[in-house]
């Protein structure tokens, strides 16, 4: 790491940040988050919110057919149903793991860049999950792809060695590369404990009292995967890798 880097992180390290703090755009997906689950749930008739669902959910099943023989949901669905959840449960648990997360690799990225990768990693999600269900007409809802990018992405930077997660001051660590990061005993603890979570509920496994059926664990692991593959490519911060 240069002298200059070096001094950045220990200067950053000492600043104070309240704990819940978070990035303006963060408290603004949260917000989005609320409403569009409101409007869907309490503002919208049966028929309505059934229409409201198909047109913003993911499902693989579009792509089997031509697209110019039909709407343009199969360009926007692969991000906007990340913005859908399906009851209050769902969204305030992606609202945590989303404040624990994304508030770190914002403060690192940018609220710019951090639109980028939701979207990106959205779309990641969704294309895993489809590669496993081709063709079939499920439908998928939820942040929990782009949560699992911000895991993955996390794990890059956020667990300096030595240490646990570092939520307030994990931005300003070096960058670890992807073989390094595997030498940091917490990232593989942390990474290897979320796997088999995700393992457990693909074998039929129900966890926190939900139906292992309705959790999309395959998207899981592709914003993960996203997240902590390419996670490079949206760090502003030029360390050298370590």
């Amino acid at each position: 790491m240069a002298p200059d880097d070096d001094a950045f992180a220990q200067n950053g390290r000492r600043e104070r940040q309240p704990v819940f703090n978070m990035p303006g755009i963060l408290v603004a997906s949260m917000v989005l988050l609320a409403a569009l689950y409101i409007v869907q749930e309490y503002l919208l008739s049966a028929d309505a919110r059934a229409e409201f669902i198909v047109t913003l959910a993911f499902t693989p099943i579009r792509y089997i057919f031509p697209l110019s023989e039909q709407g343009y949901e199969w360009l926007w669905t692969p991000v906007t149903y990340s913005l859908l959840h399906g009851s209050v449960e769902h969204i305030a648990f992606n609202a945590l793991w989303l404040a624990a997360f994304g508030t770190p690799v914002v403060r690192r990225i940018g609220a710019v860049r951090y639109l980028i990768f939701w979207i990106l990693s959205a779309a990641a999600a969704a294309f895993f999950h489809a590669g496993l269900h081709w063709g079939e007409e499920t439908l998928l809802i939820g942040a929990s792809g782009v949560v699992s990018a911000l895991m993955g992405g996390s794990c890059r930077f956020a667990f300096p060695n030595g240490g646990g997660y570092d939520r307030t001051h994990g931005h300003l660590y070096p960058r670890q590369s992807i073989l390094g990061a595997f030498s940091n005993r917490t990232v593989v603890i942390f990474t290897a404990m979320w796997f088999l979570g995700n393992i457990l509920v693909a074998v039929g496994l129900p966890l926190i009292g939900s139906n292992a059926g309705d959790i999309a664990w395959d998207a899981h692991i592709g914003g993960f995967l996203f997240g902590f593959l390419l996670f490079a490519l949206f760090d502003p911060i030029r360390y050298r890798e370590l």
